[in-house]
C-alpha cells in the first residue's frame, strides 16, 4: 500500500434528511495491519467496511488514500453467468495476468478453499458454502493492499475457514491491510493490531489486544544466523520476540499466523532452524461452539 488510508471525520447518512449511521469518524489503517471492528447488529460496522472499501461515499468528511482494495460480504452475489473457474480466470485477467496465469490461480484459489470439485458448475447453481469460498478466492486473487471482510467466514466449513484465516495472515506478513467483521469473538483471536466497536454512531477503540485471549498465542523457539534479525515476513507476524542467545529467538505468535511464521522461517536465505513450537491452550467449549458455522 502506497501509504495510510484515512478516514476524517467522516459522517455518513442514508437520505438527505435520514439519521446518521456513523458520523465524526476518525481512523488510519496502515500497510500491514490487521484490523477487527466489533458492535451489536445494526450500528453501522458494514457501513464502516463499505466507506473503507471505497463502495460508498461520505456523507461529509474525508477518505484519503486508494490502496488496491479487495472486498467480502457476507452474502455473495452468486447468480452470475459464469462457472466458478470462468470468473476468477475472468478477474485475474481484468488484473493483468495472462490468460493461462490467471486460469492457474484461480485453480490454486479453488482448490486451498476445497472448491476445485465445483470449478465448471455454473454460479447460479451452487450452495451458499461453495459461493462464498468463490467470494474470498476472487477477493485474494489479485493480492490485494487492503482486503475487506464483512462476515466472509459466515457458511465456510471448518476447513475453509481455517484456509482464510491463514490467508489474512499470508496478506498481513506481505504487507497488505486488513480489517475484518466476524460474530464469533474467538476468529482471529490474539491476532488484531487494532480493535474498534461502533458504539452510538462513532468509533471507539478498545484497549490493546481487544477482546482476544492471550491465551491463543503459541510460542516458537528458532536459531538463525548469529546476531542476524529475523526475516522481514517473520517480523511482521509475531506478536513479540525475544532473543534469548547469539541467533536463539523465543517468539509469540498469533495461533492464525504460525503456519506463515514457519513457512517465512523455513524459506528464509539462510534457512532458520525450528527448534520447538508449543501451541496455544485449547479454548474452552463454548455453549453454542457446535451451532455457530
Amino acid at each position: 500500500m502506497q501509504r495510510d488510508l484515512r478516514l476524517t471525520a467522516v459522517g455518513r447518512r442514508y437520505g438527505i434528511r435520514g439519521p446518521w449511521v456513523l458520523r465524526g469518524v476518525d481512523l488510519t489503517i496502515a500497510p500491514g495491519t490487521l484490523t477487527r471492528v466489533e458492535g451489536a447488529n445494526g450500528t453501522g460496522k458494514s457501513t464502516l467496511l463499505r466507506l473503507l472499501a471505497r463502495l460508498d461515499a461520505p456523507s461529509e468528511g474525508r477518505v484519503t488514500g486508494r490502496p488496491r482494495t479487495a472486498y467480502v460480504p457476507e452474502r455473495f452475489p452468486s447468480a452470475l453467468p459464469f462457472t466458478p473457474l470462468g470468473y476468477l480466470t475472468h478477474l485475474g485477467t481484468v488484473h493483468g495476468l495472462s490468460r493461462g496465469t490467471a486460469e492457474r490461480a484461480a485453480g490454486t484459489w479453488l482448490e486451498r478453499f476445497g472448491a476445485a470439485e465445483h470449478a465448471g458448475t455454473p454460479m447460479a447453481r451452487l450452495s451458499k458454502g461453495s459461493s462464498q469460498k468463490v467470494a474470498v478466492a476472487q477477493a485474494l486473487l489479485g493480492e490485494p493492499e487492503l482486503l475487506v471482510l464483512d462476515e466472509a467466514w459466515t457458511g465456510l466449513d471448518a476447513a475453509a475457514r481455517a484456509e482464510l484465516e491463514r490467508a489474512v495472515a499470508e496478506r498481513t506478513a506481505a504487507g497488505g491491510a486488513v480489517v475484518f467483521v466476524d460474530h464469533d469473538p474467538r476468529r482471529l483471536a490474539g491476532a488484531p493490531d487494532a480493535t474498534y466497536a461502533v458504539l452510538d454512531g462513532g468509533l471507539e477503540r478498545r484497549t490493546a489486544g481487544g477482546s482476544s485471549p492471550a491465551g491463543r498465542l503459541a510460542l516458537v523457539v528458532a536459531r538463525g544466523p548469529a546476531g542476524g534479525a529475523l526475516p522481514p515476513d517473520a517480523a511482521r507476524t509475531v506478536a513479540s520476540a525475544e532473543e534469548t542467545g547469539p541467533g536463539s529467538h523465543r517468539l509469540a505468535v498469533p495461533a492464525s499466523h504460525s503456519d506463515v511464521l514457519l513457512r517465512a522461517l523455513l524459506t528464509a536465505r539462510p534457512p532458520w532452524h525450528v527448534v520447538s513450537v508449543t501451541p496455544p491452550p485449547d479454548d474452552p467449549p463454548s455453549r453454542d461452539a457446535g451451532s455457530r458455522p
